[in-house]
């Protein structure tokens, strides 16, 4: 923009409030008049005392107090500001179409993206002057658009250090986003893998000369501040930290740089100082003394250490070494843990080094490590149901660590030497303890068969444990192995193994064989409440018979059991079936579904009377709305003059279609009945 006419708070009030101009020019001349508004009301301010009446010499009582001064307006949040866009800056410069077109949509759309609102006017010298009112976020955004959509752009480069560039963006980019709201630009920031130190500015003139200006005071404050980067060698760096960083705290507190010691895990040498310049020359020169005295002063000695105790001397998160640290000022090196070394350094003065070493033997031999020879399977009896076993030593001695290794015939003890002693003596009578009233055995049972061992809800595995007081291992099936481990007492793991090997030759023996069998027989064969199949499995009580659910249809019948026992079963059955098929008699009368309720009777009294004399199975309701009846009768034979013969070796499927006349379709039971009764003997019988 070429100009900016912002209305000022003195200014916006006095259109708004009506303050007098004697007022308003009085704030104008106060030289902290901007800071005053900044500044909160006090409630004395805010709210003063009443005015008190003094008498004048003429009479007249005057009102003299802060009621009378100026009072400070309170802070709005609404606030308007205009901006003028010079002819020659206009993107749209059509006179004729002012308020309409192109840059009266971008306004319309510029009010509904920032919520602030904009009025146009046209100046003499056809400059636009646009008045955005709103709240301050609200007001920035809109000007942003408003340089961006209604004035032509311009752009330049300013050239900064690269290590500045950072600065410029902010932590997360907050400060580049200031930046480009405040001066209404778009920046662009080189990346960090490009060395070009030139920053791209693109917006108005008088935006880019802001976003310029910013930029460079931002550098420049950074070229108050050094970075120094010291290369020492790491083993001098403990001295310059100190005993849990202390020392370099003091030198940051003391000389206000900042100081950064790469941590011991960190292979590199170089210490990094930044701060004012002074600060960093300070801090510099102090870190050289402790060095070039450390270096000058200090000796060292190497001792032998066992691998295993490194740990015990380095402490948790290495606490061990910073006490032996601050208390001798020595330093202690420990060789990597991916090295086989077992030497171990020390580094100090050398009156200091005697006591040190003191200190690393202490520490390396307060922890032992021991192992108790038991037996794996013995372990979860070591432990005790939920680690109660456990727990009650660890309570007593919680520095002992116990490890149980899976597999390992053997639990490893680490811990302080005397309390080591003490959880290995206990924990080696409980396995003895062990040994003598408990022992195991292993059976090998194909997979196929651990479900049935295992039982319906574990039924099975669950009596053998509680009747033998044992504890049987089956392993899962995503395991694929055949061996099951019993445990408990010697002479409760002997019966129980007795028994599940007895279970799984049973099972090694067992056969499942399918029979075909008319689902039309299987409720006569269950007979009425299974009375008849109950009959049937009593007499062959290894044998599972399972009939299948009716709404399946099937016609398969599973007998399982043991192999002969399941053939006996499944001849019994093919007997009975060939009996009922020589014994069957049966008719199909297709009747209408609208008739089926008729026939059925209220509470089945109708069909109960033909039950009385036959069999009848009632199939569900079919889709086409006919259905058919199906009769079995006791062994009949049917001559041709309709006599009637009992003879149970005598078969012969009698079927035969009605045929009636349509007059009798509407029919109620009675008559249906009775045609039926006309060609069925047994029926009229």
């Amino acid at each position: 923009m070429s100009s900016v006419a912002v209305l000022t708070q003195e200014s916006f009030n006095e259109h708004r409030s009506g303050l007098m101009p004697e007022q308003v020019g009085a704030a104008k001349a106060s030289p902290s008049g901007a800071e005053d508004e900044d500044a909160l009301p006090t409630y004395k301010d805010a709210f003063p005392p009443l005015p008190e009446k003094a008498s004048s010499p003429d009479g007249v009582q005057e009102v003299s107090n802060a009621w009378t001064s100026k009072m400070r307006p309170l802070k709005s949040s609404v606030i308007t500001q205009v901006f003028h866009v010079p002819l020659e800056e206009r993107k749209y410069k059509d006179i004729n179409q002012f308020g309409e077109g192109d840059q009266a949509k971008v306004c319309v759309d510029i009010m509904h993206k920032t919520g602030a609102h904009l009025e146009l006017s046209m100046a003499k010298d056809q400059g636009l002057s646009i008045m955005v009112s709103g709240k301050l976020d609200a007001v920035m955004k809109a000007r942003k658009e408003i340089v961006s959509r209604l004035q032509t752009q311009a752009s330049a480069t300013v050239a900064i250090p690269k290590e500045h560039h950072r600065f410029v963006i902010g932590k997360n980019g907050e400060k580049l986003q200031e930046l480009e709201l405040k001066t209404a630009t778009k920046i662009q920031i080189p990346r960090p893998d490009d060395s070009s130190n030139h920053i791209k500015i693109s917006g108005t003139k008088e935006g880019l000369e802001k976003a310029k200006h910013e930029i460079l005071l931002i550098s420049a404050e950074q070229d108050k501040r050094a970075v120094e980067r010291l290369s020492i060698d790491k083993v001098y760096h403990p001295f310059i930290a100190g005993a849990s960083n202390k020392l370099v705290n003091e030198l940051m507190q003391e000389t206000g740089a900042r100081i950064s010691i790469p941590p011991p895990s960190v292979n590199k040498t170089e210490i990094v100082i930044t701060g004012e310049k002074e600060q960093v020359a300070l801090a510099v020169s102090m870190i050289k003394k402790i060095f070039e005295e450390k270096k000058k002063n200090t000796t060292t000695i190497a001792v032998e250490v066992k691998k295993s105790q490194h740990k015990y001397v380095i402490g948790p998160k290495g606490n061990t070494l910073q006490e032996i640290l601050d208390k001798t000022g020595v330093s202690v090196e420990i060789p990597p843990n991916d090295s086989s070394s077992e030497t171990v350094i020390l580094r100090g003065e050398p009156d200091r080094l005697g006591q040190a070493l003191t200190e690393v033997y202490a520490k390396a031999n307060s922890y032992t490590v021991s192992s108790v020879l038991a037996p794996a399977w013995l372990h979860r009896f070591i432990i005790g149901k939920k680690g109660q076993n456990l727990a009650k030593i660890t309570q007593q001695m919680p520095k002992v660590h116990i490890e149980f290794t899976e597999g390992d015939d053997k639990i490893t003890l680490e811990g302080p030497t005397k309390d080591l002693q003490m959880v290995q003596s206990q924990i080696e009578a409980i396995v003895s303890d062990l040994m003598n009233r408990m022992d195991y055995a292993e059976i090998s049972v194909d997979p196929k068969f651990h479900r049935h061992l295992i039982g319906k809800g574990g039924a099975n595995i669950n009596r053998i444990k509680d009747q033998y007081k044992v504890s049987v291992r089956i392993p899962p099936d995503n395991e694929k192995s055949n061996l099951i481990r019993i445990e408990g007492d010697p002479q409760g793991v002997q019966e129980a193994k007795k028994e599940l090997l007895e279970l799984a030759s049973r099972m090694e023996n067992e056969r499942t064989k399918d029979m075909i069998i008319e689902q039309r027989f299987h409720r006569a064969i269950i007979g009425q409440k299974g009375e008849k199949i109950k009959e049937v499995r009593d007499k062959f009580p290894e044998v599972i018979i399972n009939f299948p659910d009716p709404a399946q249809k099937s016609d398969i019948v599973q007998l399982r059991g043991p192999r002969t026992e399941v053939e006996k079963c499944s001849k019994f059955m093919q007997k009975v079936v060939a009996e009922m098929v020589e014994n069957s008699y049966s008719v199909s009368v297709p009747i209408f579904k609208q008739f089926h309720k008729n026939i059925i009777g209220k509470g089945g009294a109708n069909i109960k009377k033909v039950e009385s004399v036959i069999l009848t199975l009632y199939p569900p309701l079919c889709a086409s709305g006919i259905n058919v009846a199906e009769c079995v009768h006791p062994p009949v034979y049917t001559s041709q003059n309709h006599t009637i013969h009992n003879n149970p070796q005598t078969l012969l499927i009698y079927t035969q279609v009605l045929k009636t006349h349509c007059k009798f379709y509407q029919s109620p039971l009675g008559c249906v009945a009775a045609l039926v009764a006309s060609h069925c003997p047994i029926m009229s019988s």
